[in-house]
């Protein structure tokens, strides 16, 4: 059988706006059938300090966003050391080293993609996509970024409708999320 998959998460982060958005479609597909149109895929986090985003395999980013609170309690809230550390995990230990999933993370510290091939990446100008959708998000979040002086959340919004309209795994039905500071 098989399983879950195929998303759009698009992360926008602004120090001048003190807060970061990560924004997803709601749409869950089992190979070529929907299955669901209203999935939840963002969380806060750590007291709701931290947004955690996640495309792949639904039980897989589940899984994983358990173990990413736990490294950021271990770790008093630092996102890239406790980022780094659930990569390491991830990768050497024999089970979660099958899990399929990519996650997006923001927090008053940064804005991370994290992935189970070692990938603890920050992006130069504060937004990132992952997922089916992910690309189209991303080039309509950063022409939206650069043409106006639209919010993160107008700017998370907008890019995921546009990314609906293109990608046949994302549908309309956005849940967004926001972290202060």
């Amino acid at each position: 059988m098989s399983i879950l998959r195929s998303t759009t998460i698009l992360a926008v982060r602004s120090e001048s706006e003190r807060c970061a958005v990560i924004a997803s479609d709601g749409q869950a597909t089992l190979d070529t059938v929907v299955v669901k149109s209203q999935t939840k895929k963002v969380y806060q986090i750590f007291d709701g300090a931290v947004l955690v985003g996640f495309a792949g395999a639904t039980a897989d980013c589940l899984a994983l966003l358990d173990k990413f609170e736990g490294q950021l309690r271990k770790h008093n809230g630092q996102l890239r050391r406790s980022a780094v550390e659930l990569t390491k995990e991830w990768r050497t230990d024999r089970v979660l080293r099958h899990l399929e999933a990519v996650l997006a993370a923001a927090s008053e510290e940064g804005l991370l993609m994290i992935s189970g091939s070692g990938d603890v990446l920050e992006p130069d100008d504060g937004i990132l996509g992952i997922g089916s959708g992910g690309p189209y998000a991303l080039a309509a979040g950063r022409a939206l970024l650069s043409a106006g002086s639209l919010s993160v959340e107008e700017v998370a919004r907008r890019a995921l409708e546009i990314a609906a309209k293109i990608d046949i795994y994302t549908n309309d039905e956005i849940v967004l999320e926001q972290v202060r500071w």
